[in-house]
């Protein structure tokens, strides 16, 4: 394909050989009317004689031979091993003697996905989705976080004398509301994942969504035991909620409150090293204000989670 500064287009070049061999112009002379190389010239003048206007397309770089290609046996062994095991080039080229890049290039050659794109479980290519507005879908889910005892843990103390200091702190359990299509996230920490526990975080997830104008229609959770009991239900019909659970063993299926607990993990609860939960837990709330309206998301676009949420950041006030 011709780059944006090429001086000469098929229809240029045509132009430029019928003037050299149908009308027996010199070359020096056609080279300096179309502001080419006279060698610029000669060629596509010679390609007019050979191929008539067929020769004026461009063509591809690609050698016609490759002698140092990889055998084909070889490269059926990488491929074969890519779907086996799902293992990226780097341990492809342990197992085959091969050098990384080249087990990088057989895959890209043979149109092998990357692995970050797969679904680790299974090997397909991971189908994402995105709900139209916000409130249509809201995730849920559960994070159970061992609490840091007084004085701090090993983290602060070290691996000796963290262990002298643990003591039974119990759990802290990370209840996250998270909308599908904003990733608008809502977060309590509650002393347990009971049935009433979990229905009266859903009851305060949608009065927090509704007073940012949000109206949850759907909730999406696991089948994990307080999900499934007459409480969750009642709850998100007194709510007008409809509930939806993932498919067994597929918590990809909540993936994005599932990546959310992940970055939290990240970006709060193991950011810094803390001398006592109530240390951690005071940052939280500035971490989650950060979260939803200044932190950039990769997964929409770099924008900040507020800002798909109508006039949420009161930018057209």
């Amino acid at each position: 394909m011709s780059h944006r500064n090429a001086p000469l287009t098929p229809t240029g070049r045509l132009r430029l050989a019928r003037c050299v061999v149908d009308d027996g112009w010199p070359l020096r002379r056609a080279a300096e009317r179309f502001q080419v190389a006279h060698t610029t010239a000669a060629r596509w003048a010679g390609r007019y004689r050979r191929h008539g206007e067929a020769g004026m397309c461009d063509r591809s770089s690609r050698p016609h031979h490759c002698p140092r290609q990889t055998v084909p046996e070889l490269e059926n062994r990488v491929l074969q091993l890519r779907r086996e095991h799902r293992i990226g080039p780097l341990r492809l080229a342990v197992r085959t003697g091969l050098a990384p890049s080249t087990c990088h290039r057989i895959l890209h050659r043979h149109h092998m996905p990357a692995l970050a794109t797969l679904d680790r479980a299974t090997g397909e290519p991971i189908r994402r989705y995105e709900h139209e507005r916000p409130g249509e879908l809201i995730h849920i889910d559960v994070k159970k976080l061992g609490r840091i005892p007084d004085g701090g843990g090993h983290k602060v103390l070290g691996r000796a004398a963290g262990r002298k200091n643990r003591t039974q702190t119990g759990y802290a359990f990370l209840h996250t509301a998270l909308d599908d299509h904003t990733r608008l996230a809502y977060t309590e920490d509650l002393p347990d994942e009971r049935a009433n526990t979990c229905a009266g975080f859903l009851t305060r997830a949608t009065a927090w969504f509704a007073a940012r104008g949000i109206t949850v229609e759907r909730v999406l959770t696991d089948n994990a035991w307080s999900y499934t009991k007459n409480t969750w239900r009642d709850t998100c019909r007194d709510l007008g909620i409809s509930p939806r659970w993932t498919r067994p063993w597929r918590p990809q299926t909540n993936g994005k409150v599932e990546r959310f607990h992940r970055t939290l993990l990240e970006e709060w609860a193991y950011h810094q090293p803390y001398t006592s939960e109530a240390e951690r837990q005071a940052a939280f709330p500035h971490w989650l204000d950060w979260y939803n309206y200044h932190r950039p998301h990769t997964g929409i676009s770099g924008n900040v989670p507020a800002s798909r949420v109508t006039n949420l950041t009161e930018q057209h006030i």
